[in-house]
């Protein structure tokens, strides 16, 4: 049985920034992200497979800024205020270092107002594809330049570039950082 995501529909209520972070400090055993659109969704916690998945890819890509010094990455416990309304987590996201240290230090201690540059989406067994082809779209929208969805699943990655069409590869594969993250390749085998 595939369980997905509660959305809850928040039409008639209205969430200001700070009760929604009060909210999530407030329930720390659970995980929140709203849409641009105001939908509260909790998340679905994963399993073991997909988190060793996702704590791997934070590795290859924590390796990889260490060696550089470009940015700063982020796990999925960050939620970002997108400038487009929403509230995300991504399984992993990077920053370019001048960006996020143009933030002050109260905005970096709470949900940050900042979309990241580059995302990772890795689709575990309680998702569904649509909503999260959805958040990738959305994440774009906000300005995030980079973003792969992993679906394991589908044995596929999808590839979201900044006004380009999502370019779909099987598996296995390599991945570039093209010049979001220079040098940055990430090998991703058969899931």
């Amino acid at each position: 049985m595939v369980i997905s995501p509660v959305i809850l529909n928040l039409d008639s209520v209205y969430l200001s920034d700070e009760q929604f972070y009060q909210l999530c400090q407030n329930n720390q055993e659970l995980k929140f992200e709203r849409n641009a659109h105001g939908e509260l969704t909790i998340m679905s916690p994963v399993g073991g497979e997909s988190g060793n998945r996702e704590s791997e890819l934070m590795i290859d890509l924590g390796i990889w800024n260490r060696q550089t010094q470009l940015g700063y990455t982020f796990s999925s416990s960050t939620i970002f205020k997108l400038p487009n309304g929403g509230d995300r987590s991504p399984d992993v996201a990077w920053i370019q270092r001048e960006r996020w240290e143009n933030l002050t230090p109260e905005q970096r201690r709470k949900f940050p107002p900042i979309a990241p540059d580059f995302v990772i989406e890795l689709r575990s067994a309680t998702d569904q594809l649509e909503p999260l082809r959805q958040k990738m779209w959305e994440y774009l929208d906000a300005g995030v330049k980079l973003g792969w969805l992993i679906n394991p699943q589908q044995q596929q990655v999808q590839i979201y570039h900044l006004q380009k069409p999502v370019e779909l590869r099987n598996l296995p594969t390599e991945l570039s950082g093209e010049d979001i993250l220079p040098g940055f390749r990430l090998s991703l085998s058969l899931y």
